[in-house]
C-alpha cells in the first residue's frame, strides 16, 4: 500500500503489524500462492521497470536492469519456491530435533539507487515467503521506479489473497522519518542495502539488522589462468549496467610474464589505458576527497562519458578506463570501489607479492565482501581463498554475476550480500529467505549415554585434570 508522504510512522507500523498477525495464519500452499503470483507480475514487468529505473536515475543501462530483474523474479523465485517456510520444516527422528519456521514480523527494506527495481523484487519475494510484511525505503533519487515496483508486486499479492498492508512503500523519504522507522519497537528486521552510512545507521538503531559493506573487488589472473577468457568475462562482468554491482571487479593484479598478454586482451576489448599524466585528471572527477570515497555523480555512467568529464580522449569504441597503479590506499584514490568502468590494474613479480596487492586492496574498503581469481591451479586458488577475507571467492567466474549467485554457480541469487564480522555485518551469505525466519527447536529427551554411564563424582576431584577426566569418560564407555 502506497504510504502517503508525512504519514506518521506509528500508523505505518500498525498496519504492518495487522498484516502480520493476519499473515501468521497462512499456510504453506496460501503463502506460496502469493509468492508465485509476486514473482510472475514481477518478472512481466521486468522491462518497463528497468527503463523506469534507468529514466528517473540515469545510471546504468536499462538493458542490463532488465537482466537484474530476471535475476530478482526468475532465478530467486526458482531458489526459494520449494523451500518449506511455514510450520514445521524438519525433524531429525535420531536427534530428536524438530524445527519450526515462524514469520519474525514486519521488515523495513532499505533500497539503493544502483539496484532500485531488482532489489525492492528481490526483498519483497524473499519477505513475503516467510510471511514477513515489508516496508519499501527507498533512495531517494529512485522513488517512482520503486514505487511502481512495490505497486505491481502489492497488487499482484492482494489478487492472490495476501494480507491488507502486507506491502507498504514510501513515496516520500527523509531521514528523520527513516531513522524513526528504523528505531520503532514494532519493527521487527531491518534488510539495508545502500551506503555505509545508512547501513550504520540500521546497525546502530537498536533492531536487529542485516546489511552489507563495500566491495572493492581484487581479480587476481594467475599465470596458469587462459587469459583469453578470464578477459572476457572480467569485461563483461565490470561494464554490465555500467559497474553499478558492488561486486563488480575493481582492480586485476596480474603476474609479471603475463602482464603484456593481459594488456593486449583488454585493449582488444574496448579498454583504454590511462598515461601517467591522465591519472590525476580522472581522479579528481571520480573520487571524492572530501568524504574519501566515489563522486556520486559519475555512478553507472559509461566509461566515455566518464573520460569526457575528465578530459580525456579515448575511442569511441572504449568500454572501459584502465588506470595503471602502484600502490594502494589513501594516496592512490583510485584503489578505492568505484562503481563505474574504472579499473585499477597491478603488476606484480610473482604469486606472493600478488596476493599481497590482493590483500591491500580488500582491506582497503571491501573486507568480507568477494575476491576473485582465474586460475587452471588448484593450489594457487586454494591459497588464494585461504588468505583472503572474503564471503564469496569466486573463481574462474565473472564477479558481478558470481557473487549475486544463481547464473554461473549455485550460490543462493541475492541482491544483499553479506560481508561478515569484517564487514560489520552479521553474516557472510548471500541474504535469502532462510535469514528472514524465526527457528524454534522441538527437543526431545535424549540421553548422553557417555555421560549417563560415567561417574560424576570425578568431576568434584579437584586432583585430576581435564586429560585425566577425558581418559576415564573414555575408557567408561
Amino acid at each position: 500500500m502506497e504510504i502517503e508522504p508525512h504519514r506518521a510512522v506509528d500508523d505505518i507500523m500498525q498496519k504492518a503489524v495487522f498484516a502480520a498477525a493476519e499473515f501468521s495464519s497462512f499456510d504453506q500452499q496460501q503463502t506460496d500462492k502469493i509468492v508465485f503470483a509476486i514473482y510472475e507480475a514481477g518478472f512481466n514487468a521486468r522491462v518497463k521497470l528497468a527503463k523506469m529505473a534507468h529514466e528517473e536515475t540515469g545510471i546504468g543501462r536499462w538493458q542490463d536492469k532488465v537482466m537484474k530483474n530476471v535475476v530478482a523474479t526468475q532465478l530467486v523465485y526458482e531458489d526459494i519456491k520449494d523451500l518449506k517456510t511455514v510450520g514445521i520444516i524438519s525433524h531429525d527422528k535420531e536427534r530428536g530435533i524438530t524445527e519450526i519456521a515462524s514469520p519474525m514480523g514486519p521488515i523495513l527494506a532499505i533500497i539503493p539507487v544502483t539496484n532500485p527495481t531488482s532489489t525492492v523484487l528481490f526483498k519483497i519475494l524473499s519477505a513475503i515467503k516467510a510471511r514477513n510484511p515489508v516496508i519499501i525505503c527507498p533512495s531517494k533519487k529512485a522513488i517512482k521506479c520503486c514505487s511502481e515496483t512495490a505497486r505491481i508486486c502489492y497488487e499482484a499479492a492482494i489478487g492472490a489473497g495476501a494480507p491488507e498492508d502486507c506491502i507498504q512503500w514510501l513515496t516520500s523519504v527523509s531521514r528523520e522519518q527513516t531513522q524513526e522507522l528504523m528505531a520503532h519497537k514494532k519493527l521487527a528486521l531491518i534488510l539495508a542495502t545502500g551506503g555505509g552510512g545508512l547501513v550504520h545507521s540500521a546497525y546502530s538503531s537498536g533492531t536487529p539488522a542485516l546489511g552489507v559493506g563495500a566491495g572493492n573487488v581484487p581479480v587476481f589472473i594467475e599465470k596458469s589462468a587462459d587469459i583469453p577468457f578470464a578477459i572476457e568475462q572480467i569485461v563483461m562482468s565490470k561494464t554490465f549496467d555500467n559497474g553499478t554491482i558492488c561486486a563488480s571487479e575493481q582492480a586485476l593484479v596480474v603476474e609479471q610474464e603475463t602482464a603484456d598478454m593481459v594488456i593486449s586482451e583488454l585493449e582488444k576489448r574496448g579498454a583504454y589505458f590511462l598515461s601517467r599524466e591522465e591519472v590525476p585528471l580522472l581522479e579528481s572527477v571520480v573520487w571524492d576527497n572530501g568524504r574519501k570515497s566515489m563522486n556520486p555523480d559519475i555512478v553507472g555512467r559509461s566509461a566515455g562519458v566518464i573520460a569526457q568529464k575528465a578530459g580525456i580522449r579515448t575511442p569511441a569504441e572504449t568500454q572501459l578506463l584502465v588506470v595503471p597503479l602502484d600502490r594502494v590506499g589513501d594516496d592512490a584514490p583510485l584503489s578505492g570501489e568505484i562503481l563505474a568502468p574504472v579499473l585499477a590494474f597491478y603488476t606484480a613479480k610473482n604469486f606472493d607479492e600478488a596476493v599481497k596487492i590482493c590483500i591491500d586492496l580488500n582491506y582497503f574498503g571491501g573486507i568480507g565482501h568477494t575476491a576473485s581469481i582465474f586460475s587452471n591451479d588448484d593450489e594457487k586458488i586454494n591459497q588464494f581463498s585461504l588468505l583472503m577475507n572474503a564471503g564469496r571467492i569466486v573463481v574462474n567466474t565473472p564477479s558481478s554475476q558470481g557473487a549475486v549467485g544463481g547464473s554461473f554457480n549455485t550460490l543462493c541469487p541475492s541482491l544483499t550480500l553479506g560481508c561478515g564480522t569484517g564487514g560489520k555485518n552479521i553474516t557472510t551469505e548471500n541474504v535469502t529467505v532462510r535469514n528472514l525466519l524465526n527457528i524454534q527447536r522441538i527437543t526431545r529427551r535424549r540421553l548422553n549415554l557417555r555421560l549417563a554411564q560415567f561417574d560424576t563424582s570425578k568431576y568434584l576431584d579437584e586432583s585430576l585434570d581435564a586429560r585425566t577426566i577425558g581418559r576415564l569418560y573414555d575408557n567408561n564407555y
